[in-house]
């Protein structure tokens, strides 16, 4: 019996996954490579996430026009699940929203965080 867990995504680009797990200071490894669960058991992903939990891994596939994330939680402990795909995802926007900017001339003049993990980002276009 599986014990992996699929949480679908609305990441789409694999580029700013990779950069979203950068910022979060999370080692990764991509190509086709497995990630381990309960009892030794394995299911293939594009990008491996390695955890503190020994024999438990984290990963990302694309199913569809998007990924979805792919864990065993039960045997990991020190990650929340919410809590982290919470973080990966405004992570994720953060860098979506950085190049879109950049790529329309936009220049980033100033980026604050409030206390409550708001981003603010002040941007100026010239003409």
């Amino acid at each position: 019996m599986s014990h992996f867990t699929t949480v679908k995504t609305r990441i789409v680009s694999k580029e700013h996954l990779k950069k979203a797990l950068d910022d979060l200071q999370m080692d990764y490894q991509e190509g086709q490579v497995s990630v381990r669960g309960y009892n030794g058991q394995t299911t293939g992903v594009e990008i491996k996430v390695p955890t503190n939990n020994q024999g438990y891994d984290m990963g990302f596939r694309k199913h569809g026009d998007t990924y979805e994330l792919v864990a065993d939680w039960y045997g990991i402990r020190d990650i929340n699940q919410a809590s982290f795909l919470q973080q990966l995802n405004q992570r994720y926007a953060y860098n979506v929203a950085k190049d879109q900017l950049e790529s329309q001339d936009f220049t980033i003049v100033e980026e604050t965080i409030e206390q409550d993990q708001t981003i603010h980002i002040s941007v100026r276009r010239m003409v």
